[in-house]
């Protein structure tokens, strides 16, 4: 078990966060301040909370873990794909979105197409996020679980931490998810940034680490020039990429901000900063098998996800574990939040509501949004505890559902004036059922399945879309009659 000393800082700091997730809460009004802060939010908030984003439980136990076995070619989903994705959005989609004054990602489709569109969109967009979800709330299972020397057994550890983050996310909404991303993102720059200096020096300093991950070949990004491994690579790199763009944790921080400007250049900012710092855990990764290379062996293949939390209660001393549980505690509450969130509001706007009663106030569907996340909160503790994938894999897998039945339709609908709802549909469905069969025929073929799903919703955005009309000729044939 950890030092008690660091086990109840880990609980006040938990109660902190709570804290101000639920004072925030007070804020809340109606659905627009629950769904998108009541596009409020100031630069520096919104910088914060786009960071969070991805900053989660993948980014601090789950590339380390990739980047040792597999180097930089294995993280190119994560952080390089992800941390893209969000300075895309900021160049390319913030202005257009925050301009729509919409209040979910979902309802884009619908303006822009159709309810059908909408629907099927935002359905897929709300399954991505299972495993997503599920990843964090693992995460946060551990934590519990490595501090209490297993005395919490994972199955209660992770219940215990998807109440916790249900409770203030479900009170407090985007506004709460915002102002503890705030905190958080603070305590997860200064812990790690501590871990790795006093870790990196165990193992023999920055100099040290750098030449023997290059020597170990882990330097390398590119693959090899064969069709197969450029193919995978190129699938691996635009799962995250293209497929988180059309998510609705990265619309709410683009359309929470108080101005068009602060959306375009937080998100910009944020993806940037995450980036670079995501470089932090991988150090701090690769520091751990030269300082100790038998733990990192030990949990390499069955629980890679344990090498840091293991390294730091080994060998450091009770400031350092104080820090480091902080910074985890705060990457994956910060994310969990954010996450649980935004599936529960998509669904309760784009699909639950046209089955509810038309005469419902704002108030009532506020309840009703906050009854959701519970909702949810509850299938993903379930995913959750009966999921044998690992973190990074979670995490991954989650973003090809929206690369193959969303992104598309979000491009073509924001960019070209002639996609219309046909066009829309067939790539939805197109692009889903090639990805599905692949994954369920041929899984390890020359083309990954995400990457032929993509193929075919592109193309068959555009063959729908430019398909002539049959509605005319049915017309002449009636007038004609």
């Amino acid at each position: 078990m950890a030092d008690p000393v660091v086990v109840w800082f880990v609980v006040l700091y938990i109660a902190a966060s709570i804290g101000i997730g639920l004072y925030a809460a007070l804020r809340v009004h109606n659905t627009r301040d629950y769904a998108v802060a009541g596009r409020s939010l100031p630069f520096y908030v919104v910088t914060a909370t786009v960071f969070a984003t991805w900053f989660g439980s993948e980014t601090v136990l789950g590339i380390p873990a990739q980047f040792i076995q597999n180097g930089l070619g294995g993280v190119v989903e994560d952080p390089f794909g992800s941390s893209m994705c969000l300075v895309l959005v900021g160049l390319f989609f913030a202005a257009k979105l925050y301009k729509m004054d919409l209040l979910t990602i979902g309802d884009f489709y619908r303006r822009r197409f159709n309810p059908t569109v909408e629907m099927l969109t935002s359905l897929a967009i709300v399954a991505s996020y299972l495993g997503w979800v599920s990843a964090q709330i693992v995460a946060l299972g551990l934590v519990f679980n490595v501090l209490s020397g297993g005395a919490l057994a994972m199955p209660l550890a992770i219940i215990l931490g998807a109440v916790i983050v249900t409770g203030y996310t479900m009170f407090g909404g985007m506004i709460s998810v915002a102002w503890t991303d705030f905190m958080q993102m603070t305590v997860i720059i200064v812990g790690l940034l501590y871990i790795a200096w006093f870790v990196g020096e165990q193992a023999g300093g920055v100099h040290k680490v750098l030449a023997h991950a290059q020597a170990a070949g882990r330097t390398q990004f590119l693959p090899e020039p064969k069709l197969r491994d450029m193919l995978w690579f190129f699938g691996a790199a635009i799962t995250m990429m293209f497929g988180s763009i059309p998510q609705q944790d990265v619309f709410q921080r683009v359309t929470s901000a108080r101005t068009v400007r602060i959306s375009v250049w937080a998100t910009v900012t944020g993806g940037v900063l995450y980036f670079f710092f995501a470089f932090v855990p991988m150090y701090l990764g690769y520091s751990a098998s030269l300082v100790d290379a038998g733990l990192v062996k030990s949990n390499l293949e069955n629980s890679p996800q344990h090498i840091l939390p293991q390294l730091v209660l080994s060998h450091t001393p009770q400031l350092a574990q104080i820090m480091f549980f902080g910074a985890l505690l705060s990457a994956i509450m910060s994310t969990a939040s954010g996450t649980l969130l935004a599936p529960s509001v998509t669904f309760t706007e784009n699909v639950l509501k046209r089955f509810l009663r038309k005469d419902l106030t704002d108030r009532q569907f506020l309840w009703t949004m906050r009854a959701v996340v519970a909702g949810f909160a509850v299938t993903v503790t379930l995913f959750a505890l009966n999921s044998d994938s690992g973190i990074y894999e979670m995490v991954g897998n989650a973003y090809k559902v929206t690369l193959v039945g969303a992104f598309v339709p979000l491009v073509a609908g924001l960019y070209w004036k002639r996609a219309n709802s046909r066009g829309a549909l067939l790539s939805i469905a197109f692009g889903m059922a090639t990805w599905l069969a692949m994954e369920a025929m041929a899984p390890e073929a020359l083309v990954p399945p995400q990457l032929a799903g993509f193929a075919a919703a592109v193309a068959w955005m555009v063959i729908g879309s430019l398909m002539p009309s049959l509605r005319p000729a049915a017309r002449r044939q009636a007038a004609a009659r």
